[in-house]
């Protein structure tokens, strides 16, 4: 119990600063007069910054010490962070934002949960592990929704304490960098029981034919859905509505705070409607409609509808969430579990960092709206893509159940 309190207490932390970061840096960049593709240059490096550790944790993670890992990537988090905090030239911000793992995305999505992840069904039994999962889930998103509300602290700076636009957005930043700081004694306080058992001789553990099989083609299918992700990020979203609502820092701040809430309250309801239909169903029949909200959120006529339909998007799009990461660890073997929650994650980090790198291209050359209608039909083939190949795949609870029947 005390352990999953702490790996709660780190996944808050980490999110209440990614919440905060993804949309300081939709208005911190554009006011270092970066063009969209430089500004997508800085969010994909970020992004890119978390595949090397992604991949150390995978591979090598077990054997440095699952404590250790997480410490130290609070400690680069933090650092790079506050480099970007300071940093004005466009190439500077990009190495910063790797240094860091700086995340674009607005979600925690970073190279802990890779060991966070096969950490978490070691506290709970097989049963709880849907919940265990959204719990960590909701206390991510209300983190998020703390963060998004953080957001609107330059404002508070500009009005208060009679500071400038970008001296409040570099103060604020640097907030987060303490936030992100934080999470490394909270690593370090886990119990030894957190550490494998045994630690592997090799850096890679066997893994079974049938594992092998499932994680190419999940693999395979995180890698469209991150893709299409990446062209959704929480900046380019910022950037959506300031450029086409002129919307201000409070105000998306705002509404990214309901967002988010919606976002925890659908991670709960995930959990109760697994049980129910299955996690393969649940995760592709709530995936389905939140991508198609999304669409008509390119085409609302005010932003007053346009908050509305996000919003409405937001309560269905995270429910795959702590189904997609239970139905992933329950899938495969228990030693399999790192291996298997790294080698997917890099997968996802690879399509997040491409993306945001197109999508500032394509923004300076297409319709506004044109990057945010190419994520969302990606979301599309993959929910379908998903629903084919995995809906008579069932995770050991359902295979009971049916059988039992």
């Amino acid at each position: 119990m005390r352990d999953r309190a702490l790996l709660y207490a780190a996944a808050f932390l980490r999110a209440l600063a990614t919440g905060a970061i993804a949309i300081l840096l939709g208005f911190q960049l554009p006011l270092l007069h970066l063009a969209p593709g430089e500004m997508g240059l800085v969010m994909g490096a970020g992004l890119a910054g978390n595949v090397l550790p992604a991949f150390v944790a995978t591979f090598w993670g077990d054997r440095i010490g699952r404590r250790r890992f997480l410490a130290a990537l609070g400690v680069l988090g933090g650092a790079g962070t506050a480099g970007v905090a300071l940093s004005s030239h466009p190439v500077v911000l990009a190495a910063a934002a790797f240094l860091g793992m700086v995340n674009a995305i607005g979600r925690e999505r970073g190279p802990a949960l890779v060991l966070e992840q096969a950490i978490l069904p070691q506290t709970v039994d097989e049963a709880s592990r849907t919940r265990a999962f959204a719990g960590y889930n909701v206390l991510g998103d209300v983190g998020h929704a703390l963060g998004a509300a953080l957001a609107a602290l330059p404002v508070l700076l500009r009005q208060l304490g009679g500071m400038g636009e970008l001296a409040s957005l570099r103060s604020a930043m640097l907030a987060c960098a303490v936030l992100t700081f934080a999470t490394a004694p909270l690593s370090v306080a886990l119990s030894q029981r957190v550490e494998p058992h045994t630690v592997p001789a090799r850096s890679v553990v066997p893994v079974s034919l049938e594992s092998k099989r499932i994680l190419l083609r999940l693999s395979s299918l995180f890698a469209l859905d991150s893709l299409g992700g990446g062209f959704l990020s929480t900046t380019w979203l910022t950037y959506f509505f300031a450029e086409r609502f002129h919307a201000g820092e409070a105000t998306i701040g705002a509404l990214f705070v309901v967002a988010r809430i919606a976002n925890a309250f659908s991670h709960v309801g995930a959990a109760w409607l697994a049980r129910r239909i299955g996690l393969v169903r649940t995760m592709v029949f709530t995936h389905v409609p939140s991508s198609l909200l999304m669409l008509t959120v390119l085409v609302a006529p005010s932003f007053e509808v346009a908050a509305l339909l996000f919003i409405l998007r937001e309560g269905l799009s995270q429910m795959d969430v702590p189904t997609r990461q239970s139905y992933l660890m329950a899938v495969v073997r228990p030693e399999e579990r790192v291996f298997a929650s790294g080698t997917t994650h890099l997968v996802r980090l690879g399509s997040w960092a491409v993306a945001p790198t197109v999508a500032g291209f394509l923004v300076s050359t297409l319709p506004l709206a044109s990057p945010y209608a190419i994520g969302a039909s990606l979301k599309l083939l993959y929910d379908g893509l998903l629903y084919v190949a995995f809906r008579g795949v069932k995770p050991p609870e359902e295979a009971k159940e049916r059988n039992a029947t």
